[in-house]
């Protein structure tokens, strides 16, 4: 019998076995994985997101922990390492009982040298993961200055001392439970000769249309030798023998003659290359999109300028922030990811801008946004905190930054490179900081001059923005507030209590933060929640909503704009309403305003556990009633009614992102309160490429009592939409109701089901809603008396034959009304 050699890439991700240090508890867990769910799983803690439990698992963070699995090797021959990424956190790795780590950042590769430690036969890997918050209270002590956290966002302490996922330790939207564990790659290797560390990519466009692609591959040899390096893009191959020793450079110059260029979601296609790097026994694999891409600040009359420049056209960025996809690692996945993105695209983003309090995500994520068309604004993970900036720390965040822009630096899709969120802010916020500025701001700008310097260093041209919120380089001013340069964060209308006009009146260049609170819909409140909680204001729902104030802020708007509902479902119905009505509030006026304003990028697009938040989806990926909003005011030819400032009258502002003249045919009538059209006026408009103009203009006394102002609109290139505008209130209206009926059919061709929905009055607002998950065609739509609309449900999983969904339906009158 022949015996077998030991294979050179040793998988350890599967079964291990999970102990607390003292070891009463003991369970199976799987890597990648966190120890929280494995608990779960095991029936040792109950489901932290049920109900009141976030308080009961509070102690598993609060423990030591330790992983440990055998595997067995044949042989010890050569050299040998450990790759690991995304190990959370504070941990120490051991193989055969001798250190092999000590890991304290969770956004580091380590690659550590583990060949002494080996033997034939069966060999044990164990890692033992400190407590965090402990780690942290400790690393707090030794600061020579105590650094400032946000309590309102963290309740878990001292999250700011540690390179891990800032939410985790709570967050205005976030279950807090500092979740541990490890969530990329655990593997042993065999160094054979050399291994590939980084694959960086520049690119040059010529003028005369043809692209230099410079492909460098960083190799890594312990000893001194030959080594072959193949390179290829889309089947162009080429062979290179390299001598090799320590951390040697390979260069390689692809010439490109007719390339095919990648282009944001809506601007052209996502054109795509393979790359290629490999050696004899490693293989790294890229996607390459050719493509420009520039930051323009130039000065003009109201400041400067903040514009995102693609392959020579300004791009008007539309789109959400992104926050993990789950609280807890082992609840997430590529699938759930992929949902969550093709949801942003469905709703005709093109951006996404990844915020710097959760993860810089996995491959998987930008190679994603890559083939959507969806730029990426890259914060550094650094938000809402004050940090250290002891030389250790330091040091420990430009290994970080090195790594992550050299693995993500070949993406397309990476649009921006920005030093963190919302710390100049931070500065004063505290009151050790407000007290001693100078020492925080000096401390503040070694941080963030260490995370510029290592970007440039690790590439060289990258675009590189300080701060979000910034007005610029070095200018510390509020961002909040001053809306002439940079970026802003819009704040006033949610955190200060301001009415949804507020929002016209700023006119922000690129406002990469605003937004409006609602519940999380009925059916996923359920999954959380009984009966009895069923109510805003019991001790589950209410750990359910962590925004200080956000549940009365909720209540209090609705008194403002609406008669109070009904009942709790119909609370839960007109909270979506009202957070969608507060953004497009916000996003209509200022794509009107385009080109002083270049990008409106709302927060936020999606939950990690089942909360009341800023999302336009649910946890799960269930579209809000925002979502559907988003689509029809993100579209890139859009109309929308905006009151000149001293009411008395409304323009119809149509906007065009497309790179074509439009010509639109605008028909504008009044909606009586039985429903009743009644013809205005109709009007034809062209709009230039990348523009937005005044359609038609409309006085104000032209409404009569009782009505309001509603429109659709066709465009020559097909697309199209409807709307209406209440000048006033809601709650003034005295409305009727709107005698909605339904008939709906299974599809048996696509498993879908077709409902039609008929008004017999004025129906605002229709929603549908369903226990059973899948997403609407369109959903939170007008009729008008008379006026059927046929909507498509698509489930998310195959409907047991002849067995259809319950469908729900809400509209404003039935929502306010006990009729």
């Amino acid at each position: 019998m022949t015996q077998q050699s030991t294979p050179s890439n040793i998988d350890l991700s599967g079964s291990w076995q999970l102990t607390s240090v003292g070891g009463e508890i003991r369970t199976a867990i799987n890597l990648p994985g966190d120890v929280h769910t494995a608990l779960h799983r095991a029936g040792l803690i109950p489901d932290p997101y049920f109900g009141r439990n976030e308080e009961k698992v509070q102690w598993v963070a609060e423990r030591e922990w330790a992983v440990e699995r055998s595997f067995t090797l044949q042989e010890v021959e050569g050299e040998w390492y450990l790759d690991i990424d995304y190990l959370d956190t504070v941990a120490t790795v051991h193989v055969n009982g001798f250190l092999a780590l000590e890991a304290d950042n969770s956004f580091r590769r380590y690659r550590p040298d583990v060949s002494s430690m080996l033997k034939a036969g069966d060999n044990s890997i164990c890692i033992v993961f400190a407590s965090n918050p402990a780690v942290g209270a400790e690393r707090q002590k030794q600061q020579p200055f105590y650094i400032p956290y946000s309590t309102g966002n963290s309740p878990i302490p001292d999250g700011n001392m540690l390179r891990k996922p800032q939410c985790h330790f709570g967050w205005d939207w976030n279950i807090a439970i500092a979740p541990f564990g490890l969530y990329g790659t655990i593997a042993l290797k065999q160094l054979e000769t050399a291994r590939i560390e980084h694959v960086v990519v520049r690119q040059t466009h010529n003028s005369d249309g043809s692209v230099d692609l410079l492909v460098t591959a960083s190799l890594f040899a312990k000893h001194a030798g030959i080594v072959q390096v193949y390179f290829d893009l889309d089947g162009e191959r080429v062979r290179l023998d390299v001598g090799v020793k320590g951390e040697t450079d390979v260069h390689h110059l692809f010439h490109i003659d007719n390339p095919r260029l990648w282009w944001p979601s809506g601007s052209g296609e996502q054109a795509l290359y393979r790359l290629s790097v490999e050696t004899p026994t490693d293989e790294v694999i890229k996607q390459i999109g050719l493509r420009t891409i520039e930051l323009i600040t130039t000065p003009d009359a109201s400041g400067s300028r903040f514009a995102f420049k693609v392959n020579g056209r300004e791009v008007f960025c539309r789109g959400a922030n992104w926050i993990p996809a789950d609280a807890l690692f082992s609840l997430s996945s590529p699938e759930k990811t992929e949902d969550l993105l093709q949801s942003a695209k469905a709703a005709n983003m093109n951006m996404i801008r990844v915020w710097g309090g959760g993860f810089y995500e996995q491959d998987h994520f930008y190679d994603l946004c890559d083939r959507l068309g969806l730029l990426v604004w890259q914060d550094f993970m650094f938000a809402c905190n004050l940090y250290p900036s002891t030389e250790d720390f330091l040091d420990n965040v430009a290994i970080e930054v090195d790594y992550q822009v050299r693995r993500l630096s070949s993406h397309p899709s990476i649009a921006l490179w920005c030093g963190d969120n919302e710390l100049v802010g931070a500065l004063t916020w505290f009151e050790e900081s407000r007290k001693n500025r100078d020492r925080y701001l000096v401390s503040y700008d070694r941080l963030n001059r260490t995370i510029e310097q290592a970007v440039k260093k690790a590439l060289p041209g990258a675009l590189w923005w300080p701060s979000s919120p910034a007005s610029g380089y070095l200018d510390f001013g509020d961002a909040w507030h001053a809306d002439g340069s940079g970026d802003m964060h819009y704040w006033s209308v949610w955190h200060e209590n301001k009415s949804f006009d507020n929002y016209r009146s700023v006119r922000p260049r690129f406002c990469s933060e605003f937004g409006f609170q609602s519940y999380t819909s009925l059916p996923v409140i359920k999954t959380y929640a009984e009966a009895k909680d069923m109510n805003v204001a019991s001790p589950v729902m209410e750990l359910h909503q962590k925004n200080a104030g956000g549940n009365e802020r909720i209540a209090g708007t609705m008194f403002r704009y609406f008669r109070f509902p009904k009942d709790f479902p119909n609370f839960v119905y007109l909270s979506q309403i009202q957070q969608g009505l507060a953004i497009k509030t916000a996003v209509e006026y200022w794509r009107s305003l385009k080109p002083h304003c270049m990008g409106t990028i709302y927060w936020q697009l999606n939950d990690t556990w089942p909360v009341a938040s800023w999302s336009s989806l649910d946890y799960g990926g269930r579209w809000k009633a925002m979502h559907y909003l988003v689509k029809r005011f993100f579209q890139p030819v859009a109309i929308a009614a905006i009151p000149a400032e001293d009411g008395k009258t409304i323009r119809f502002s149509l906007v065009n992102d497309t790179l074509s003249d439009v010509r639109v045919d605008l028909s504008i009538s009044l909606l009586t309160m039985k429903g009743e059209r009644k013809h205005l006026k109709d009007v034809q408009a062209v709009c230039s490429p990348d523009a937005a103009v005044t359609a038609a203009t409309i006085d104000v006394s032209d409404i009569a009592e009782g009505t309001l102002l509603a429109w659709h609109f066709t465009a020559s290139n097909g697309m199209g939409g409807e709307g209406h505008y209440v000048n006033g209130t809601y709650k003034a209206l005295e409305l009727e109701p709107s005698g909605l009926t339904v008939t709906h059919e299974y599809v048996e061709a696509s498993g879908a089901v077709d409902i039609n929905v008929t008004a017999r009055g004025l129906a605002l607002f229709v929603m549908i809603e369903s226990e059973t998950d899948g997403k609407y065609s369109d959903n939170a739509f007008d009729l008008a008396a008379g006026e059927s609309r046929r909507i498509t449900f698509t489930p998310a999983q195959q409907l047991e034959r002849g067995k259809l969904p319950e469908f729900r339906f809400y509209d404003l009158h039935s929502c306010q009304s006990a009729d």
